[in-house]
């Protein structure tokens, strides 16, 4: 399949890469080594700019010192630098860079982070190609409510993104890929209020978006108020071949599936910010977040069988499916965090939470025969309320010579109710039809991490966590159970090589991935045309975490003018990998396909990411204001217990790459940019009897920003303007019947103008 451009998005990342390399080689030796004051922890890093001393200068007095420190500040690639964890930030400038209306689009950017499904319709977050639950996604340090999708966060609500490639104790290591914490809006110290509309358009369907931040301070309270309302209204079509041939390679089935679908999405997400400073000192936060979205969609399935032989198993098949749907999410969270600190320069931090989730989904299809007689009338009722409740706490105490020891704990409870009626012509599609589910986690952990300087240019952080999670649920069949344990040991350190800007970081550290709550228990999915392709699902109370040891290295030169060449090396061994498999099950009505979550065995993957960012200045004094930003990540994994050459992690794809460009035009105030996002076709052995495919995926944004003022500022972006074909292909070869899906889905270009605003 050809690439649609006159150039390589690898190649190119590759030798921007390569090409800044050489150019700092040559250069570096006219780099002064910058002295680094190490601050007490990485969270302090974080908070507390810090100030390279003079070696020749008077002692400041103590009010001197406070007021350097508190006006100070560090961009993100300091931070970055400083940071003795694996640790990559990214702040206001890459979250309003494109003007993106969802927190996706940014992360697909991002160096390692691959986005799951069809350009334009958002899907899991993977880090290191790694497909759904091997990455951490945690807002504001806690974990994401179930459920939750990223698509409902605008960047406007965001501070920073964090991405930590190996694990730290203080956080849960249920991260074998990593870790990206969402971290919101954070306390202001500007006066102006940011408003911000833009109106999408996606084949002439329009997209609103209004977002406004207001932050102010009275006395000792600093507040922020964010809040966006969005509407957007989308339109997708798809196409499906199968084709089944039987035990004697004779054609089975061979029929054409055409699916087009209406939707359209409102929505509202409120993320205030309480910030008060006592008297003593202390400090307490807090912040509420809520989101809500209604949803409504019609859908119409056209099913032409061109061949269907007289020994043919499967479901007989619909000609006619047309259906409606109506789904409401409401996630209601809280955070809270309290700071004390000590005379001993120690630091108690108190964090609390809770959440309520409810989300409601109905549907009704109707499904005809050639003849257009109906055949089925089938209705779904899916009502689930989630709960939770949090807290945790880290104190911190520096010791001896630049030692900084922090011990904490973590505790969550939550709690998930879920009544679905589904009815097939008035009768109960499956057993449980009706049945409530009662489930309920309790996720309890301690950690101890050590953060020290042993000289200079080396500093290391080792850290302990163990972490238990118990499932239950409660169904008219019984109660079933799940219990599992992890104990996590972590050690990281960098080396600041003398005399240079550059370092090398190399971690050690035990992560896992524990079973999610729909693959132990949860009530059967049912396929309206079931397959092998197509199964039904189920789940397995019985599953073990998978667990997995993991090493990181990297080599970085960070650069005079806020840019780093890096290239980090990883591998991860995995054991317990949970995998669907697919098998007949003689149900009392038929015999269907249903998959279920089973460990399976021993598995590996690793990987080289490498990365180039900075300015063309940097090198060529004279040349135009250029910003260049690239990317590239090469993957390999193995399943030991499955056979064949793709025999790979699931939906793992073998490379990804990303190349940026931003051009400040001189004597106008205009910014152009753009971005190539790219990730090849791969395939996947799934199980022995299963192989998929997955299609290249390529995305172009471009963006025009103009700035009128200081508060007034226009953004044009143009997202996937090449709009091609998501292409995916599913073989089952099962007791000789060979049963393969080929799957053809449209996607769309966006133009989006957007109006930002200080008033």
């Amino acid at each position: 399949m050809l690439i649609p451009f006159r150039f390589s998005p690898v190649a190119i990342a590759v030798a921007a890469a390569v090409a800044s390399i050489a150019s700092v080689a040559s250069v570096s030796s006219a780099y002064a080594q910058t002295e680094v004051v190490k601050p007490a922890s990485a969270e302090e890093a974080v908070k507390t700019p810090t100030v390279p001393p003079s070696k020749k200068t008077d002692a400041p007095s103590k009010e001197n010192v406070q007021k350097v420190t508190i006006s100070g500040g560090r961009s993100d690639i300091d931070e970055r630098r400083q940071s003795t964890a694996a640790k990559l930030i990214f702040g206001r400038e890459e979250l309003d860079r494109n003007g993106d209306t969802n927190i996706g689009d940014v992360l697909k950017r991002l160096p390692g982070v691959t986005i799951g499904g069809r350009p334009g319709r958002g899907g899991d977050i993977r880090m290191r190609g790694m497909g759904n639950g091997y990455t951490q996604i945690l807002i504001n340090g806690e974990r994401a409510p179930r459920g939750f999708s990223m698509d409902s966060l605008t960047p406007d609500q965001v501070e920073r993104i964090e991405i930590v490639r190996g694990a730290v104790a203080e956080f849960s290591t249920q991260a074998i890929a990593g870790t990206i914490n969402i971290v919101l809006r954070e306390e202001y110290k500007q006066k102006t209020t940011d408003l911000k509309f833009s109106l999408g358009s996606e084949q002439g369907r329009l997209a609103p978006n209004l977002s406004i931040t207001m932050p102010g301070e009275i006395g000792n309270l600093s507040y922020a108020f964010s809040g966006s309302v969005f509407q957007n209204r989308q339109h997708d079509e798809s196409t499906t071949f199968t084709s089944e041939k039987d035990v004697n390679g004779q054609d089975a089935l061979m029929q054409n599936q055409a699916d087009q679908t209406n939707r359209q999405t409102t929505g509202i997400n409120l993320a205030p910010r309480l910030n008060y400073r006592f008297e003593n000192g202390d400090t307490l936060m807090l912040q509420p977040f809520l989101m809500h979205s209604r949803s409504d969609s019609d859908s119409r399935s056209e099913v032409d069988q061109l061949f269907r032989s007289d020994t043919y198993r499967g479901t007989t098949p619909y000609a006619l499916a047309n259906a409606n749907a109506h789904a409401e999410t409401t996630f209601l969270r809280g955070f809270g965090n309290w700071q004390h600190r000590f005379e001993n320069n120690a630091k108690l931090t108190v964090r609390f939470g809770g959440g309520l989730g409810k989300m409601d989904n109905s549907s009704t299809r109707t499904q005809f025969d050639t003849t257009g007689k109906q055949i089925d009338l089938i209705t779904d009722v899916n009502n689930t309320r989630d709960s939770s409740l949090n807290t945790g706490g880290k104190y911190m105490l520096p010791y001896g010579e630049g030692h900084t020891l922090a011990a904490g704990w973590d505790m969550e409870f939550g709690r998930r109710e879920q009544t679905r009626v589904s009815l097939d012509n008035g009768l109960p599609q499956f057993a449980e039809s009706g049945d409530n589910l009662d489930a309920r986690t309790r996720r309890l952990a301690a950690f101890v991490q050590d953060e020290f300087d042993i000289n200079p240019q080396f500093a290391a952080y080792a850290g302990l966590r163990w972490e238990g999670i118990h499932t239950s649920s409660t169904t008219a069949k019984g109660v079933v159970t799940n219990d599992s344990t992890v104990v996590s040991p972590i050690l990281q350190g960098v080396w600041r090589i003398p005399d240079s800007k550059d370092q090398i970081r190399l971690g050690f550290s035990s992560t896992y991935r524990a079973p999610a709550l729909n693959d132990l228990i949860a009530l059967p999915s049912i396929s309206n045309l079931n397959t092998p392709t197509r199964p039904d699902r189920t789940g397995n109370p019985n599953l073990k975490p998978e667990l997995s040891k993991g090493i990181d290295l990297a080599f970085e030169h960070y650069l005079s003018r806020a840019g780093i060449v890096s290239a980090n090396l990883f591998v991860r061994n995995i054991d317990d990998l949970i995998r669907r498999t697919t098998e007949q099950v003689v149900t009392a009505k038929e015999t269907r396909w249903v998959s279920s979550p089973k460990n399976i065995g021993h598995a590996v993957t690793k990987g080289i990411e490498l990365e180039a960012k900075f300015q063309l200045q940097e090198f060529f004094p004279d040349a135009p204001s250029v910003d260049f930003r690239s990317n590239y990540s090469r993957f390999w994994s193995k399943v030991d217990d499955i056979l064949g050459s793709n025999n790979r992690l699931d939906q793992q794809p073998t490379q990804t790459a990303n190349f940026g460009v931003d051009y400040r035009l001189s004597g106008m105030p205009l910014t152009l940019g753009g971005n190539v996002n790219w990730t090849p076709a791969y395939y996947t052995q799934t199980t022995n009897a299963q192989l998929n495919y997955t299609g290249i995926k390529r995305q172009l944004d471009l963006y025009a920003l103009w700035k009128f003022n200081p508060n007034l500022q226009v953004r044009l972006s143009a997202n996937n303007l090449t709009a091609n074909d998501s292409i995916s292909n599913s073989l089952v070869t099962t007791g000789g019947i060979n049963h393969i899906d080929y799957n053809d889905a449209k996607t769309y270009k966006t133009l989006t103008l957007r109006v930002e605003m200080k008033i």
